[in-house]
């Protein structure tokens, strides 16, 4: 069942295979001034790391000015309706990502703005697992040891998440559902604080996505239990699936993309969908990527408009059985 909902992977590379399919022609003249890249959520997270990489390399690459600009908040849906407000000339687009369009809209039940409709998906960038981690001098040294710990203390085993009702926070609650074990959730506002508690073993388990955590765990000083997709990690293929820890079919991942305010004209958006498309094609920027943890997937902006509206459609129900609530 869980595979059935969650099975990004599959899905991305079955829309991926036609990813040069047929689109509007670009833009000639755009763009003319400089490009604002909103961040919806605070410095030093996945969605920073990646939405930094690709505006460097957009600047880079073009002789454009991209300019990231950190608008965090409410889980990404603060820096969401910042870009829906704005003028659709595709001087403002948003690295958006399934926190803040897909399941931020079944937490935050007033939002002003439907993703599927007040936002135009220009360029998908990439999909990533979530990992389980804890902090190298943890006694939990495999995803089974913490299984057998909490089945004997029900609740007393601690794991920081970046906030209540994200994907990651979500994907602990599948996790526990599939072992049959009751964690305590602690949740941050964002990735970097959990992150430094659980190094300070503040927190017994990080459950983060790769990018925010790969770091640490370069540095040794964060020690990666499982990851959460189908099949390992290009970047830690010596880390087992959470399937292969004894949890068959367990398979979540979360995917980050620009979009643009509807209404942005196709051949802009054609523009950067081609230019996007093209960086994830070179070796500089799929090494870059990986670095982080996370794989590059280009898609079209049909395709990747395909995607957010499945997605949007399954991860109500997800949402709802998790019993997740903002206060």
């Amino acid at each position: 069942m869980i595979r059935k909902l969650l099975s990004f992977t599959a899905l991305a590379f079955a829309v991926g295979t036609t990813a040069h399919a047929q689109a509007p022609a670009p833009t000639a003249a755009y763009p003319t001034k400089p490009i604002r890249l909103i961040v919806p959520f605070p410095p030093g997270g996945g969605t920073d790391i990646l939405s930094r990489l690709v505006a460097t390399k957009l600047t880079e690459a073009n002789k454009w000015t991209v300019v990231a600009d950190n608008k965090g908040g409410a889980g990404g849906t603060i820096g969401i309706g910042e870009a829906v407000k704005a003028a659709p000339t595709g001087y403002d687009i948003v690295m958006g990502q399934k926190d803040n369009l897909v399941i931020g809209p079944w937490l935050y039940k007033n939002l002003p703005w439907d993703p599927t409709k007040d936002l135009t998906a220009v360029a998908h960038v990439a999909y990533t697992p979530v990992i389980i981690a804890t902090s190298v001098n943890s006694k939990y040294k495999t995803l089974a040891d913490v299984v057998t710990a909490a089945k004997a203390a029900p609740g007393t085993i601690t794991y920081g998440s970046p906030g209540n009702g994200t994907s990651i926070h979500l994907a602990g609650d599948l996790f526990e559902k599939a072992a049959g074990i009751k964690l305590s959730h602690i949740p941050y506002k964002g990735s970097n604080p959990a992150l430094m508690d659980a190094l300070a073993g503040n927190v017994d388990l990080l459950v983060s996505s790769l990018p925010s955590a790969m770091g640490q765990i370069k540095a040794g000083k964060l020690r990666p239990l499982a990851v959460t997709s189908a099949q390992r990690s290009s970047s830690l293929p010596n880390v087992s699936t959470v399937a292969e820890s004894g949890f068959k079919d367990f398979d979540v991942s979360t995917w980050y993309g620009l979009f643009a305010p509807a209404g942005t004209p196709a051949g802009v958006v054609a523009t950067l969908n081609t230019e996007v498309n093209k960086l994830l094609a070179t070796a500089d920027m799929k090494a870059a990527i990986q670095a982080q943890g996370a794989e590059p997937l280009a898609l079209t902006p049909a395709q990747f408009d395909a995607l957010l509206k499945t997605d949007y459609a399954k991860w109500k129900g997800i949402v709802e059985a998790s019993g997740a609530k903002i206060e």
